[in-house]
Order: structure tokens, then sequence, then C-alpha cells
């Protein structure tokens, strides 16, 4: 059968059940996708291939013998780089972590073993996840795969490009600020970012621990319906983890009612983009919902809210890289602070340096009341502003990303305006909401366009039940012939 690569996760698990492929046949023709185009793509910092065809081989005996089989059963999976996996170096794209390879599996990954899933490798992404375009890689920039002279966002760069790219059907990625649902509108495919809470963080490597989330990127609603619940419920590892129950979704938004907030439809979205996003309002109007208005008025304070609060945490979690237990050790050791000078700012790039700093700065004495303090405060109104709009409505649709994918290159020396790209999507991170990035069309380039359907905290039912009704009404999402 050609072209095993390009199906989808659920395509692939139909035939794998019906016996007329084998695990082997599906994960040689990634392998061979990836090896054909990565070159271009460059979604990878480590392949995986020779483990992967074992774990191929260990599912087609299990079938064969009638064995019971994991719900992700001979199906690959591509993981963000920030995600340890025992045995296979991970990096967070960081030089500081080049050489890293963990003696143990984060939860979500374990998960994916225990559900028979093939792990393909290890999605670069912006160094320790702070980016929004895949730029600050130690090791090499992800191409958009509908213009590889752009980027397809970030941090989740690799995640979304190799999806994108029909490299393998299903990736995770990890969001802080939007990291999955940005590089997903950017790249044309679905990202959804759970309740914090609802997905194990033990074993990713902490950005902002109380903002990252793990979730799956997917060409389809249903394929990342099935990796999210495979890797979701309570984690007794994970202090923060909750008893979640995923509940399944359907496929109509008849009687529901939508949130449509002006304070998302301002002067920095980019007109084609409000198009589209409007558009996708009136068809999901016409399916049956009804839209009401409702108001945000902090957002405007959110980007500053979030990168004090995302930048205080980053400081104090990147604290345990010194360049003595682990990781990258500097050149100059003439005594320990000329050890920790030299592996600190030789080890981390130069967005890695500025947040530490920033969140140092917010930090320290004297600053503390005035920034970090305003900042949490802030959080608490953003939250309570969702809860009171999320009491009219059963879900919120905003644009996702302010614009269309830009140039590689063209805003690395604006880190104001890379950061301004965050608008529509750190709030949600900030009141620990689940949002999902939904394909609605392209501009006149040919470069794709997602809206942002919010819920409330562990709805991601009606999230899904969003995405898939739309999906549906349009006949499904528009793939590059890469």
């Amino acid at each position: 059968m050609e072209k095993l690569y390009s199906l989808s996760a659920t395509q692939m698990k139909d035939l794998l059940d019906k016996k007329e492929v084998s695990s082997v046949e599906i994960t040689k023709s990634v392998i061979e996708r990836i090896e054909n185009t990565d070159k271009d793509i460059q979604a990878y910092i480590s392949y995986n291939f020779e483990n992967a065809l074992k774990a191929a081989e260990n599912v087609d005996k299990k079938i064969a013998s009638g064995e019971k089989i994991g719900a992700m059963a001979g199906i690959p999976v591509a993981v963000k780089d920030n995600m340890c996996t025992k045995g296979l170096r991970t990096t967070a794209a960081s030089k500081m972590l080049g050489n890293f390879v963990p003696p143990y599996n984060a939860t979500v990954v374990e998960r994916l073993i225990d559900s028979d899933a093939i792990i393909i490798g290890k999605t670069t992404m912006d160094e320790f996840a702070m980016g929004s375009s895949g730029e600050n890689s130690a090791f090499q920039i992800a191409r958009n795969p509908w213009d590889t002279t752009r980027v397809p966002g970030g941090s989740s760069s690799g995640s979304a490009a190799t999806v994108a790219a029909s490299q393998v059907p299903v990736a995770l990625g990890s969001d802080t600020g939007g990291s999955i649902r940005q590089p997903a509108s950017l790249t044309g495919i679905v990202g959804m970012k759970p309740t914090y809470g609802s997905v194990s963080r033990y074993g990713l490597i902490a950005f902002g621990s109380s903002l990252d989330q793990i979730g799956p990127m997917a060409r389809t609603v249903d394929d990342a319906a099935l990796l999210f619940k495979t890797v979701s419920g309570y984690d007794e590892k994970d202090a923060t983890s909750k008893h979640y129950e995923y509940k399944g979704y359907g496929d109509s938004v008849k009687g529901m009612k939508l949130g449509i907030p002006k304070q998302y439809f301002g002067d920095g979205i980019s007109a084609v983009v409000k198009e589209k996003v409007y558009a996708a309002v009136e068809k999901l109007k016409e399916l049956g919902a009804e839209v009401v208005e409702v108001s945000l008025p902090s957002t405007d304070y959110a980007l500053s809210a979030y990168y004090i609060i995302s930048s205080a945490e980053a400081s104090s979690n990147l604290g345990r890289f010194d360049g003595v237990k682990y990781g990258y050790s500097g050149s100059k050791r003439g005594n320990l602070e000329e050890l920790y000078l030299s592996s600190r700012s030789e080890g981390f790039g130069a967005e890695v340096q500025r947040r530490i700093m920033l969140g140092t700065y917010v930090l320290s004495s004297g600053f503390y009341d005035a920034y970090y303090k305003k900042a949490k405060a802030l959080q608490k109104m953003i939250a309570k502003e969702f809860d009171d709009a999320l009491k009219v409505c059963d879900a919120i649709i905003t644009p996702l990303s302010p614009t269309t994918a830009f140039k590689i290159g063209e805003k690395s020396d604006d880190p104001l305006a890379m950061y301004a790209g965050d608008i529509c999507t750190v709030t949600l991170n900030i009141a620990g909401l689940p949002g999902i990035s939904v394909p609605c069309g392209f501009d006149s380039n040919n470069l794709p366009i997602g809206f942002q359907a919010i819920g409330r905290k562990f709805d991601e039912k009606t999230l899904l039940t969003i995405a898939k009704a739309y999906e549906n009404s349009v006949g499904g999402f528009a793939v590059k012939e890469f």
C-alpha cells in the first residue's frame, strides 16, 4: 500500500485492526518519509529509528499471537525534545543539555509505550521552550512545510512541522504561553493545550511550572483526541496532577453558546486573520451555535503578566544548570564562580539568558512587590474574567496568531515584536484553561490560519466537539503535499 505515512492515526489503527498492514510496514514508510524530507523540514534533533522498528516488530508479534494491544498500537508518534526519554538524548534544543541522556521516561512517554505507540524521534524546538518561532534552537531551525522560507511557529516548532509535512500522524508538544496552539495555527494542523493538571508534567523539562502543559498535535481532530486520551489522567509523580477522566466528544454544536470577545479582534490582528475567524464563527452559527458577545477587559495586560510570571519561574527552574551535576560544563574553571559564569553564559542561548535576567530582576529585593506580586494579582483577575465569561457561554472563539507565518529571520532582532505575537494565547495558560487551534483557511500566500476555541477547566469535550463539527462542515482540513 502506497503512502502509509500520509494516513491519519485513526486510519492506521483501522488497517492494523483489520490486519491489512503491519506496524513494521507503517513504521518503515514513516522512516523513509522522514529520511526523504527532513533535510528540508529539519523537524528532528534525534531519530529513534532502530528502536522504533523493534517496537513495531513487537506490536506485530502481539497482534499475530492474539495478545491484547494498546490503544495506539503500531502508530508512530514524535515527541518534543523537552520530554525525557530513557536512553534517548533529550536536549531541550539547548547546548546546555546537548549530551544529556535521561535515565527515566517522562510519564507521557511511559503512557505512549504502555499504549504500544511507536516513538519515532525527538523534535526540535525553541531552546527550553522559550520562543514563538523555532529560531532559538541551538541545533537547527524547523521549516514550515507550506513555505520552507518561513517559521512553523514555536516553541513546539518541530512537532508542528513534522505533522504538517505528513512525516508522522501525531506528535506531542508543550504549551507554556501558546507553544502548541500557535505553531498548529501557522502550519494548518490541530493543536490542543489541555487544562493545567490534566496531563502529567513529570519528566517535562520545566520552563514555567505553573503554566507548562503537554498536549497533542495532529492533522485531524480524532487523532488529537486519541493522543490526548492516551497521555491524560492522574499521575502520583506530579503534585499538580488532577484526577482527570477523559469524557469523549461529539460532532454537533447545535444549542451551544459561543462567546466572542472584542478585545481579541483589535488593531494588532491582521485583516485576513479576522476575516477567516469571523467566517469560521459564521459557519458554526450555520451549524446551530448561538453567538454572544463577552468581555475580557484585562487582555491588554495579560502579555506583561505572562512574561513576568514565566520569566520568574524560568529563572528559578534553570538555576539547577550550574555546570557541576550534569549538562554543559564551562571552559573556565579557575574557581566555582568562574565555572558557573562560563557554564551558563556558554551553555544558554541569548533568549534564555534574556528571560533568566528578567526573571531574576522581578524576583529580586525591591522589585518583587512592584512586578511579580502585581502580575500574580492580575493573574487572578484574568482567571475571574474568563470564569465570568464562561458562565454565559460554553466556549469562547478568538483568533490565534495575529498574522500568518513570517519569514525566518524577519523578527529575530526584535524580541518585543516576537512577544507581541503571543497576545491571543498567553491568557489561557495564566488562567489554567484548555484551548484548541482549529485550521480555518489560508491567506493570499496560501499560508494557514487557525481559530482558537477556549473552554472551561477540564471541558476538553466541548472544545473537541466544536473542532470536530467544524472539521466535518469543511470536509476535513487541507494537507500540504510536501
